[in-house]
């Protein structure tokens, strides 16, 4: 038998009373010298760090990423450098609009963050379970999340709020047609599907560049609620994403997905007909078809979901060698705001975090800071050019400039002309549906636009029936009969 360990306080002093508050006699006042009692419920009081914003909740497990497929002549990215390379990795699954509390199954895009432990640093590719996005600005990215959470008067969620943004913002309609059709109900995390969404860039050995787009496909088959479905695991297990992907590693059936990758050559970007920056539009698979690249395995549950899943922190900014940026708007907001959003968090040395840290060298001059926990640097200078430690920039890891003259021709306007078609798309997807997808999604949007209340309830749908009817003619009138609707009325809203 082990030898048995002592019970200490914080600062590893040993104490024996971990029960018993320190009395003026057995039924006298606690004493304020009680530091034991002050200990425990000073950090008791101090155990929840600020929720997350945006995906509050969430699951998350380590797991092992293998390379089946050279993509060398895109990229120099280490991880990718030979077929059977693998690389730790760590991915983390949530909710985007509830709070922590919030049940697993609601309606509501599902985060897919990954994080790739690599020689050259940490890549983050952080992303949801949906190819696009609502909004296509990030300054618009604040606004929308209001419309997600609650009403400033009521504190309840409010579904007028979320019709009367989508109706002002038609770019939205890609994205919110999905989340009404059963795919924003996913049954588990281990049965979707999940997506860079952003368009990203690679370049090679010989400093080509190419624009790409990642695809994660669930080995383990889609598989989504019914509305009814999703409500009633609402009520009967509200933690089923959880419990599912901790039992399912737990048991040893660890979880797959097959990453896929899009390529489009450099020059392209600025001819083709679509914006290929743009996040509330996907690359037609025929124009661009998928590249497989490899495995990515989920098999190690946290041992502590805290110190694990509540402190991983992601950013869209961690790129390594051989994979960087694009004209993305909204990826260019997170490059800046997911950062930031984490030194609110966990602190300005996130990054030290067990979850967060790279496993491979980290050399700098940055020191100092709340809960500095590595030596901070020692005796070491901290500052840079200096004469007495052998660090140095590595000239391998430089890029070759950036033609951003003509890119920001063609492609850095406000709003460019021939971007703001934000129907062809989701008419298209709603037509690729099956006959009983089709059922699905339209019963699932006259629900979600019957919660709309108010003095402007009328003028809020009948121009979100604008929007639906553009897209496609059959799914607004199913939409204007589902919320029986006067179809002429309907009709002569949409010619407005």
């Amino acid at each position: 038998m082990s030898e048995k360990k002592k019970l200490t306080t914080a600062s590893g002093i040993p104490y024996a009373n971990n029960e018993d508050s320190l009395t003026a006699g057995p039924r006298g006042p606690i004493l304020i010298e009680d530091f034991i009692l002050h200990e425990k419920m000073a950090h008791f009081n101090r155990e929840r760090i600020p929720e997350r914003v945006v995906h509050a909740k969430g699951s998350g497990a380590y797991g092992t990423f293998t390379v089946t497929h050279d993509i060398t002549p895109y990229t120099r990215a280490k991880l990718f450098s030979e077929i059977g390379k693998q690389t730790k990795t760590f991915l983390r699954f949530s909710t985007v609009g509830g709070e922590k509390g919030s049940a697993d199954s609601e309606r509501d895009p599902r985060g897919f963050a990954v994080k790739f432990y690599t020689e050259d640093g940490n890549w983050d590719l952080v992303g949801n379970n949906t190819p696009v996005f609502f909004v296509k600005d990030p300054k618009k990215f604040g606004d929308f999340i209001h419309t997600q959470k609650r009403d400033p008067q009521t504190n309840m969620k409010s579904p007028t709020m979320m019709w009367d943004f989508w109706s002002l913002n038609p770019e939205s309609l890609h994205q919110v047609l999905i989340l009404m059709s059963d795919r924003g109900t996913p049954f588990s995390y281990r049965h979707m599907d999940g997506f860079g969404s952003h368009t990203f860039s690679f370049y090679n050995n010989k400093q080509e560049r190419f624009y790409v787009k990642f695809h994660f496909k669930t080995k383990q088959g889609i598989q989504n609620f019914s509305n009814e479905e999703a409500a009633q695991m609402k009520a009967q297990d509200p933690d089923h994403a959880q419990r599912d992907l901790f039992e399912s590693i737990e048991n040893g059936e660890f979880p797959k997905w097959t990453l896929y990758i899009q390529v489009m050559p450099f020059e392209q970007a600025k001819t083709y007909h679509i914006n290929p920056f743009d996040l509330t539009k996907v690359w037609p698979h025929g124009d661009y078809p998928l590249i497989e690249v490899g495995e990515l395995e989920l098999n190690e549950n946290p041992d502590n979901y805290f110190a694990h899943v509540e402190q991983a922190a992601f950013a869209p900014a961690h790129v390594v060698d051989g994979i960087y940026y694009s004209p993305d708007k909204m990826l260019q907001g997170r490059i800046l705001s997911y950062p930031d959003a984490q030194r609110y968090r966990l602190g300005a040395n996130y990054e030290q975090i067990p979850v967060n840290r790279c496993p491979f060298a980290v050399n700098n001059y940055q020191r100092d800071g709340l809960m500095r926990v590595d030596g901070n640097g020692g005796a070491n200078p901290n500052y840079f050019p200096n004469s007495f430690d052998n660090i140095e920039a590595d000239s391998h890891y430089k890029q070759a400039a950036w033609p951003l003259d003509s890119l920001l021709a063609d492609h850095y306007d406000r709003n460019a002309e021939g971007e703001n078609d934000h129907y062809t798309q989701p008419g298209n997807l709603y037509r690729l549906m099956d006959f009983e997808a089709k059922q699905h999604t339209v019963k699932n949007i006259v629900s979600a636009m019957g919660g709309i209340t108010g003095p402007k309830k009328d003028e809020i749908i009948n121009r979100q029936l604008c929007h639906w009817f553009r897209a496609d003619m059959s799914l607004g009138l199913a939409i204007a009969k589902g919320l029986e609707l006067n179809l002429e009325k309907a009709m002569e809203s949409m010619n407005h």
